[in-house]
């Protein structure tokens, strides 16, 4: 694999660090900027906002540059956004990079496939974006962690700065390992984007993807402050919680992807779905006590990442059928999806906060999970019918 590959992972690593760092430094955050958890809160929400309007509108609007470009200016935009963060003065600078950064997200994973199997032969083309994504995994492992200790330790504003420099770092290992003369994919309209939203079926499953991990995140952006206030940790605890938590996500990952291979998308997502709602249940008794709430921690995070190869596999299987010419379109909107779905998970979850309190927010993000699976369990039925009424066609065709 070419050394141009360790650059993409570490700009991976960089911007899904920054990502999901900031939720376990919600209640210092707070606390330090004056601000009350639901303010602290959107941080979480305009971030995924900045990353479901990069990924599809921006992407297209840079669709005649070059990918190496596109990816130095991208990352170039993630630094800035980080070091403003660093210095910002107050909330509403804070905020304003927030935004930058997410919209720096977005694009970097629409365009960081293509780039990635541009590196490598075709036959390698599933592993060169695999190791690339692999850098989101172990941010998720290690960077959260490190970067909540690390703000902490030293200051919120230490993490913006450490993030800053590994994404510096991986600009520049961009600028000199990237090839110039990567292979320029066809461009991607904003008119093929909203033929792809023009279609029913591919719109149930971006509502299933904003519902299932909207759910999540109501309660998951204040899992710092629900640690601290009901579970009786201290903050420097977080960070390790975190990590707990980190490898749960990986290990659900891959179980997730298995199941999605073996039982089919639908059922492996009612299997999942169904274990997310009883978890963030299960977590409004286990949160009071710290031992049973690491526990559940720990089978959550499992749960709560667990369904994000189902929902890949799911959306191109019926953009296949259904808009076979935008398959690559469908995919990086079900991206945007998933960012909608924090987004407003956390902005809902912040106002459960203000108007009823903490523990409020699991059992409501358990009867989002719900609808998402009764959603899930409509789209299948929608499958059998479809498949029915293709059999029943064939029947007739083949009598004739």
């Amino acid at each position: 694999m070419p050394l141009a590959l360790l650059a993409l992972t570490l700009s991976a690593f960089a911007i899904g660090t920054t990502e999901f760092v900031i939720v376990g430094l919600i209640p210092t955050m707070a606390r330090d900027l004056n601000v009350s958890l639901p303010s602290a809160g959107l941080l979480v929400s305009l971030y995924a906002l900045g990353v479901a309007i990069g990924a599809p509108v921006l992407t297209a609007l840079t669709g005649k540059w070059n990918r190496k470009h596109v990816l130095l200016a991208v990352m170039s935009l993630f630094v800035l956004g980080n070091l403003m963060a660093w210095q910002a003065p107050g909330y509403g600078t804070l905020v304003a990079a927030r935004i930058l950064t997410g919209l720096a997200h977005g694009v970097f994973f629409s365009i960081g496939s293509t780039i990635a199997t541009g590196l490598v032969s075709k036959e390698k083309a599933a592993s060169a974006i695999a190791i690339m994504f692999t850098g989101l995994t172990v941010a998720l492992v290690t960077g959260v962690p490190l970067g909540t200790y690390i703000g902490q330790a030293f200051g919120w504003q230490a993490t913006f700065l450490t993030v800053a420099v590994l994404g510096l770092i991986a600009l520049l290992g961009s600028a000199l390992l990237v090839p110039n003369n990567l292979k320029q994919p066809p461009r991607t309209k904003l008119s093929s984007q909203l033929r792809v939203l023009t279609q029913p079926r591919l719109l149930l499953v971006y509502g299933i993807t904003a519902l299932g991990y909207g759910g999540t995140f109501t309660a998951f952006t204040f899992l710092a402050p629900i640690l601290e206030n009901v579970s009786g940790f201290n903050a420097n605890a977080v960070g390790l919680i975190m990590l707990v938590y980190g490898v749960s996500v990986a290990i659900g990952n891959i179980w997730g992807g298995k199941m999605a291979d073996r039982l089919g998308p639908v059922r492996a997502l009612t299997v999942i779905f169904s274990g997310l709602a009883v978890v963030l249940l299960v977590f409004n008794v286990t949160a009071f006590n710290s031992i049973t709430a690491v526990l559940t921690i720990l089978v959550w995070g499992a749960f709560a990442f667990g369904n994000v190869p189902g929902l890949q596999v799911y959306v191109v299987k019926l953009a296949e059928k259904y808009t076979p010419d935008a398959v690559d379109v469908a995919s990086g909107l079900n991206i945007a999806a998933f960012n909608v779905g924090i987004a407003l998970g956390s902005w809902g979850g912040g106002m459960i906060v203000a108007q009823a309190g903490l523990m409020h927010t699991p059992w409501v993000g358990a009867l989002i999970v719900l609808l998402a699976l009764l959603l899930t369990r409509l789209s299948g039925r929608l499958d059998k019918r479809n498949k029915s009424q293709f059999d029943m066609d064939k029947t007739e065709v083949a009598q004739c």
